[in-house]
């Protein structure tokens, strides 16, 4: 009889479709996958579920997205199914971007709305929220941008950290970034002006003195997602595959895993596309799991025998 699928082409059961020596990808809707037997064992287990679920744009994608309330109840839905998934100090990042007013140039709130929604059906802790920037960003709304020029592009998404408790593991030593030049010279003078300042904070004599390998990073994240020939652009384009059209920049995934999850960790990818998240895990050597329902996004000699596949 074939696999059932649902109106949109994607699976309503579950399989494992790949998998490396540290994870598998299931090939099924999250809503399936996660109830199903293949999952089962990594209940409770779970030390971080990144995922970029779609957006809550208020137009149609091939990807697949609901809009409107309907994207509210569907997503906020998933909150305690993922909380049950959670170690006790386990994390959920979602990364979500912007949605418009049909028609008007008007910023819809329905993101914010998903968010509360999420966070109270699992009863979630918000730990911190951060910006994720793309300077190559093609300027959207393109009405409202390029024709009538009332507004400018929107270039960031939203990232949103919660956990169950509000000291889930976490450490930012992790994801230090390199030092300014100005930084570095402090640092090897040991001079700067200490003493008060106007915001009224008080720097010490001796605070910048010590070397601590790097600099703490802030909320807001910059990578710029143009990468013209990836592994995973590689790969498609040598088994003629058709590309995911919203891929995720794989350095937002990295700086999550490397910022919440230790080595041998467990990272889960409820919307797993192309599998950036499960890619970035396995390099930095992590265990994880992915669910895709699209099988564009899974090559058809892959699903029909499993095998050691794994591509950015």
């Amino acid at each position: 009889m074939g696999t059932p699928r649902a109106a949109n082409g994607t699976t309503v059961t579950a399989s494992e479709a790949y998998r490396t020596a540290r994870g598998f990808m299931v090939q099924g809707t999250a809503e399936v996958a996660l109830g199903s037997p293949l999952l089962q064992q990594y209940r409770g287990k779970v030390q971080l579920i990144f995922t970029s679920p779609p957006f809550p744009l208020n137009r149609k994608k091939q990807y697949g997205n609901r809009q409107g309330e309907a994207y509210v109840k569907w997503l906020s839905g998933f909150a305690p199914l993922f909380r049950e998934f959670l170690k006790p100090d386990g994390s959920i990042v979602l990364e979500m971007g912007n949605a418009w007013e049909p028609g008007k140039p008007a910023m819809s709130t329905l993101a914010l709305r998903a968010l509360l929604a999420f966070l109270d059906a699992g009863n979630l802790l918000l730990c911190q929220q951060f910006i994720c920037y793309n300077p190559a960003r093609l300027p959207t709304p393109a009405q409202w941008v390029n024709v009538e020029r009332i507004r400018v592009k929107d270039a960031f998404t939203h990232v949103w950290w919660m956990s169950t408790t509000d000291r889930p593991k976490a450490d930012n030593r992790g994801v230090l970034q390199d030092y300014s030049p100005s930084m570095l010279k402090l640092l090897a003078s040991k001079k700067y002006n200490a003493g008060a300042r106007p915001s009224e904070h008080h720097i010490g004599a001796s605070s910048f003195f010590t070397d601590n390998k790097g600099a703490i990073p802030s909320n807001v994240l910059t990578y710029a997602n143009t990468a013209a020939s990836d592994d995973y652009l590689k790969y498609c384009r040598k088994h003629d595959l058709q590309f995911h059209p919203a891929r995720m920049p794989v350095k937002l995934a990295e700086f999550f895993i490397k910022f919440l999850t230790e080595p041998r960790d467990l990272v889960l990818d409820p919307f797993g596309g192309s599998n950036t998240t499960g890619a970035a895990a396995d390099r930095l050597k992590r265990r994880w799991l992915s669910i895709e329902p699209n099988r564009g996004c899974v090559p058809a000699h892959v699903v029909q025998k499993p095998q050691r596949v794994m591509w950015n």
